[in-house]
C-alpha cells in the first residue's frame, strides 16, 4: 500500500471504525480478491463489535499490498460517501504537494 493510502486511513480512522459495517460485505470481497486471507477474515469476525472489527481490518488493511487500498474503495460500494471522502482527501493531499516539489525543469537553469 503507497504511503499516502496509509496517511488517508490514518486520518479516517475513527471515522470509519464508527461508520463502516464491513461483516456485510467489505471483509467478504477483500477475502475474494485475495487481498484477506481466511485467517485476518477470522481475525476480523472474531472481535466482538462492529466498532472493534472495523479496527482491525484497518489494523491489517496496509499490510496487504498495493492492490489492498484500490480493493477497500471497491469493497465501499455501500458506504460511497466514505469513498468519496477518502478520494476528496488524496486528491487534496495530492494537490497540496504538487506546488512545494522540486520537479526536473524547475529552478534555475
Amino acid at each position: 500500500m503507497e504511503p499516502e493510502h496509509r496517511a488517508v486511513l490514518r486520518k479516517f480512522r475513527v471515522h470509519l471504525s464508527d461508520q463502516l459495517l464491513v461483516s456485510d460485505s467489505i471483509v467478504p470481497f477483500l477475502f475474494q480478491e485475495g487481498v484477506l486471507t481466511e485467517a485476518q477474515v477470522e481475525q476480523v469476525e472474531g472481535q466482538l463489535t462492529n466498532r472493534q472489527k472495523n479496527l482491525k481490518l484497518l489494523d491489517i488493511l496496509p499490510n496487504r499490498g498495493p492492490r489492498a487500498f484500490g480493493a477497500f474503495l471497491e469493497a465501499l460500494q455501500d458506504f460511497s460517501w466514505i469513498r468519496d471522502q477518502l478520494l476528496l482527501e488524496l486528491q487534496n493531499t495530492a494537490s497540496a504537494g504538487t506546488p512545494g516539489q522540486n520537479t526536473p525543469g524547475t529552478g534555475s537553469t
